[in-house]
Formats: C-alpha cells, structure tokens, sequence
C-alpha cells in the first residue's frame, strides 16, 4: 500500500496491515484511552471527596488582574520556549525563525490544553516543522529533545527549590537527588559506550540520539541558552500558579506556598490529564493538606491555573483558525500522512514528557 507523504515527506510503501498487525496495534489505542481515563477517575474521586465547591468557588473568584497577569506571563513562557526550540533546531541542522516558532508553541499550547494527554499540540508541531524544513525525522527529533532537556532541567531546578524551603516531601528529596545524579550519570555513560558503528537498529538509533545531544542539546551555542530559557519557562509556570492561588484566597507566605505549586506542576508530567486537568488538581488536594492547609484551597489553586493557563494559550487559537483560513501559498498542501503523524506521536509521547511544556 502506497502512503503519500506531505512536502518534503516521500510515499512510503507498507504492506496492508494484516489481522494480526491490527491486534498489536490495539494496546496503544487503549493505553491512549487508559491514560484520559485515569485523568477522569482522579478528578472524579475529587469531587467524590470534596465535592464541586473547590472547582466552581475559585473559578468564580478571577478577575482581569489574574487574566492578564496571565496572559503577560505566558507570552514571556512561550517565547523562552519557543527560543530554546529554535536553538536546538539550529543545533541539529534545521531552520526555525524565531517569529515561526512563537506561533508553532502558542498553537502547541492552545492543542495541549485542550485536547486530552496534552502532547497533541506538540505532535503537531513536529510534524508540521519537520514537512517545513523537508526532513519530518529531524524536525521530530527536535521536538523530543527540546522537550527532554526542558523538563531536564525542570527536575533538577525542582530539587534545589524543594531543597531550600519547607515541602512534605523534603525528606525524600536524598533520594530523588540520587535518582537524578544516577540518571545523569547513565547518560553520559550510555554516550560514552554508544557504538560507533553497527548497522542494527538500536546501534543506528543510539548514534543519532547521541550525536543530537551532543548537537543540539549540549553545543558551545545551545547548552546556555537551553539552560536559561528553560528556567524562565519554569519561573513563570511558578509565577503563574502563585497568582492562581492568591485569586482562589490562598494567602500562605510565598515561602510555603512555592515548593506545593512545584509539586502541582510537577504532576503535569504524568500523561494522565483531561484538558490539563487531573494528576495536578490530586496533588494540589494532597500538598496543600500534607502543608497545614486544606486539600480544598489546593483544589481551588489549582483549577483556577489551569483555567489561567488556558486563557494564556488563547493566542494560539488565533493562529490555529488564522492559519486555517484559505491562502494562495496553502493551496494544494497536502495533510500530513497518517503514518507520519503517528510515528511522530510515539516519539513525542515518549516517557520524558511534557506535562509542564518545560
């Protein structure tokens, strides 16, 4: 069966998918649905638990302070994002313009935040990035680790400010710390040992996963800028999350309230959400609890970030109708292949994930 790629991307021939090809294909299409489903259950065990009152009393409190406190951060958010892509774009050898970016994110993040598993959005990027540029691997690949060093960062970051205030998981921070430096350390090691030649499919793939690395993750013109845009990125989900709690009437010391919203934030990695919601409104309830405060105020603080967070990806609505509006330029452009578009989703979804666009 002949598969028509889109530009730059050329007909791939597959056989027809046999009974048995259909079968294995099946566990992926119900780990997807697990996945949303899971999201569901924690939100319904919540408000089995605590009722609606968390959910609709916060939403009811923002005002235009909090939405444009909001929509200011998350343009600073996105563009740092949309920069570090761009450098580990470059770093790989494909072109990304800045002002390209800026409307691939903001389009990514209006997809993640309301489509379920929020990753579509970055699914889309890759795909239609890598059909721009004529080469669909790369373009992916630059999304994976532009995402991976993101949320590498993130972990790390999380750690020292966990560290340095008071957080119910303080105790277990030795043993998180050994688990990061361990995985760091079996990185570089796993770098070291990579094949240098071999032409099976995991020593080809660990080459290419090591050379982009070192390429577009760790080159004398990424590693810097990687480093700084993603600790912006973090500052404002931070910043954002603090003002979602002062608007839901939470007014602990920012001291005490910092490392809960990291908890929170962290949760969104787990790619167990519906819309952006689940794993963090569950972890919010336990941490604000487990602090001296009440799972309520952390349910609270945290639907109205995620309904802040929502109003902040709202320009990438705009881009996303204005770019579907008919063009001379978009004439004839096919859509991506299916094939493509899933082979993007499994690299894209992989277990270094998004929840936080790190």
């Amino acid at each position: 069966m002949i598969v028509q790629g889109g530009p730059g991307l050329p007909a791939s021939t597959e056989p027809a998918a046999s009974p048995a090809t259909r079968v294995g294909r099946l566990p992926r299409s119900f780990w997807g649905w697990a996945r949303t489903l899971a999201g569901v259950a924690v939100l319904a065990a919540l408000l089995w638990r605590l009722g609606s009152g968390p959910f609709v009393a916060g939403l009811r409190l923002i005002d235009g302070a909090a939405v444009a406190a909001a929509l200011g951060i998350g343009l600073v958010t996105t563009v740092c994002a949309a920069w570090r892509w761009s450098l580990v774009a470059a770093g790989l050898g494909v072109r990304l313009p800045l002002r390209e970016a800026v409307a691939h994110c903001y389009r990514a993040v209006f997809l993640n935040s309301t489509l379920p598993g929020g990753v579509l959005g970055d699914v889309d990027r890759a795909v239609r990035h890598g059909r721009d540029c004529g080469d669909v691997g790369r373009g992916v690949r630059a999304v994976v680790w532009e995402r991976t060093a993101g949320q590498a960062v993130t972990v790390v970051l999380a750690v020292g400010v966990l560290a340095a205030f008071p957080s119910p998981v303080r105790q277990h921070l030795p043993a998180a710390a050994g688990l990061v430096v361990a995985a760091g350390l079996g990185a570089v090691l796993l770098g070291r040992v990579a094949p240098r030649s071999g032409a099976s499919r995991w020593a080809r793939a660990l080459r290419t996963a090591v050379a982009d690395v070192r390429s577009g993750v760790l080159g004398r013109r990424t590693w810097v800028g990687v480093l700084v845009a993603s600790a912006v990125v973090l500052a404002g989900h931070l910043a954002t999350f603090v003002v979602a709690a002062r608007t839901a009437g939470v007014d602990a010391p920012l001291s005490r309230l910092l490392p809960l919203t990291l908890l929170a934030l962290l949760a969104m990695i787990l790619p167990l959400n519906v819309g952006g919601f689940g794993p963090r409104e569950g972890v919010a309830a336990w941490a604000f609890a487990a602090a001296g405060l009440t799972a309520a105020q952390g349910v609270a603080a945290a639907t109205v970030y995620g309904a802040l967070a929502l109003v902040a990806s709202l320009p990438g609505g705009v881009v996303l109708l204005a770019r579907r509006l008919p063009s001379p330029a978009a004439t004839g452009v096919v859509s991506p292949a299916p094939v493509a578009t899933a082979r993007a989703a499994r690299w894209v979804s992989r277990p270094a994930r998004t929840g936080v666009h790190g």
